[in-house]
């Protein structure tokens, strides 16, 4: 077997999940899979994103950095009024808040990993799969901060007390880790819904379609990754343990998906956006459905793991971020 070539998988529909020795095939299987592919598809930030072509150059005034429809911000009157090289500005200003919020996750996840990958036993295969997936979120993080650089634009990331607390979720990944990769799937699952809305989007600037579709491919690993641990480790822990998951979830997702698809406040600060009129679009039927839909794949997951108890389907659809009426699940 050469250095790159990961074991042979095994399909996943021919093996018995009813059981820990089914899990854990499928996800060693799995496992192997992914990091075959992170060595045979991966991406380095500077060689592979053309910064200095003429057609990528950052121009704040560039129409391609105008909202999408379905952004809060977009939907107020303010927004609308403002003449199209402002709106421009305002739109170029929300995507570099948004990487520089989505490096600091992953910087988050990065460490949680590393404390991971530190307790593990010698052959297990997660051990190599952690270690590509910290490489590729680096790339993440180095790819965003120079497009924010380029950008010109100062933004601010998670506040304060939320990098505080950040030590309290890398913990996690060590004593807790079940609950841990729902706090990943929390940050990456809504990301990762927005940003193929925006790739969906008529005219999208070159440099910012470069980015996202190099970060959409590398996530769908660490998504499914991530949903896999999930699969094998929630039938695994205490009752008690797997009834905090349920009720901790959807309060999770419910602060989650809103940090990662609504305008900041210190982005509202700095643009001079009223935040009454921010926070009424927040609440229009739009940003309702777009907080369901960035959630769907997560609620699904949470139901096939059992985690989708009564308690818990109310607290779903509560923190906004389940149908108000209707299966829960798709």
């Amino acid at each position: 077997m050469s250095l790159t070539e990961a074991p042979s998988t095994v399909a996943p529909e021919t093996v018995d999940v009813s059981t820990d020795e089914g899990r854990d095939t499928v996800f060693r299987s799995v496992v192997a899979r992914l990091s075959r592919q992170s060595v045979d598809k991966h991406f380095d930030a500077y060689t592979d994103v053309p910064w200095d072509d003429p057609e990528m150059q950052v121009r704040a005034d560039d129409p391609r950095f105008r909202l999408i429809d379905v952004d809060p911000l977009a939907q107020t009157d303010w927004y609308r009024s403002l003449p199209d090289a402002e709106q421009a500005r305002v739109g170029l200003m929300r995507i570099a808040t948004g990487m520089r919020i989505g490096w600091e996750f992953e910087n988050v996840l990065q460490r949680g990993l590393l404390l991971q990958a530190f307790w593990l036993t010698d052959c297990e295969p997660e051990f190599r799969y952690l270690h590509h997936e910290v490489i590729e979120e680096s790339q993440h993080t180095m790819m965003f901060n120079e497009f924010i650089s380029r950008s010109g634009m100062k933004v601010k990331g998670l506040p304060f007390p939320r990098k505080v607390a950040s030590a309290n979720v890398v913990r996690m990944a060590r004593h807790f880790p079940g609950l841990f990769f729902l706090f990943v799937l929390g940050g990456e699952d809504p990301v990762d819904h927005v940003q193929r809305l925006h790739l969906q989007a008529d005219d999208v600037h070159p440099l910012v379609r470069t980015i996202m579709r190099i970060h959409l491919t590398e996530e769908a690993r660490h998504l499914s990754f991530a949903r896999q641990y999930v699969k094998r480790e929630v039938p695994r822990i205490p009752r008690w343990r797997r009834t905090v998951m349920a009720l901790y979830a959807p309060v999770l997702f419910g602060l989650m998906t809103r940090m990662m698809v609504f305008p900041s406040r210190s982005l509202l600060k700095s643009v001079g956006a009223p935040v009454d009129q921010v926070r009424r679009a927040e609440r229009s039927d739009e940003s309702k459905q777009l907080l369901v839909d960035a959630t769907a794949k997560t609620r699904k997951l949470v139901a096939e793991a059992g985690l989708m108890t009564p308690a818990a389907t109310v607290l779903w659809r509560r923190m906004g971020i389940a149908p108000a009426t209707g299966p829960v699940v798709d």
